[in-house]
């Protein structure tokens, strides 16, 4: 959606971003040093960037990921992606799964609906754009590297979610009844087509000259 956008808009919004410290993984105060939950995917690993299959750039299915390490009193788990880059007040959420069994886990490739893709069944919520699915990254052109944060947290027995939950009630819940959380990030970065190669302008100019 967002590669059609202006490189000069990139550009523009280079220095406005959510920001790290605004994901609720920071945000919500449960560590203190190391994250407790392992979270890691087949896919990619921490601070690498995301395979295009899994962007709105290919395929636009949800990666594998899979988590480790819940405390034993831990009734459920939430999954929440963000993208602490988007130039928005607060990150933009790209996913968000409840429910999820406190046993180590994972989901596989494309568990996640999305366009085209059914899931598996999960308890979804909102995304930012108010779709109970797997938003793809899809930063705009020329804004640079996105850190798209996948958090999981493990929650004790409490009030339940809605059917489609979003960011607020989320978090509300986070607040209530977390008791650890476990990070994974992964980059993604639309390249800026308004900065062309030497040799293409090289090639080009020769081209016009000749002509």
């Amino acid at each position: 959606m967002l590669e059609k956008l202006p490189d000069a808009i990139g550009h523009a919004l280079q220095e406005v971003r959510a920001g790290l410290d605004q994901i609720v993984f920071n945000t919500l105060g449960l560590r203190s040093g190391m994250a407790t939950i392992e979270v890691s995917s087949l896919a990619f690993a921490d601070h690498a960037p995301i395979p295009a299959r899994y962007t709105a750039d290919g395929e636009g299915c949800s990666p594998p990921l899979a988590w480790r390490g819940l405390p034993t009193e831990a009734t459920s788990a939430v999954l929440l992606v963000e993208d602490a880059d988007s130039p928005t007040p607060h990150p933009l959420v790209h996913a968000i799964v409840v429910d999820l069994p406190v046993a180590d886990g994972a989901l596989a490739e494309a568990a996640m609906p999305s366009t085209d893709v059914a899931g598996v069944g999960l308890h979804i919520g909102r995304n930012s754009w108010l779709q109970a699915a797997w938003l793809p990254p899809d930063p705009p052109p020329g804004h640079g590297v996105h850190r798209y944060a996948f958090q999981v947290f493990a929650l004790r027995d409490g009030e339940a979610f809605s059917e489609t939950p979003g960011r607020d009630e989320v978090i509300d819940r986070l607040r209530e009844r977390a008791i650890a959380s476990g990070l994974l990030i992964g980059t993604c970065e639309r390249a800026d087509t308004s900065i062309q190669d030497p040799l293409t302008e090289t090639v080009a100019s020769v081209t016009q000259l000749a002509g």
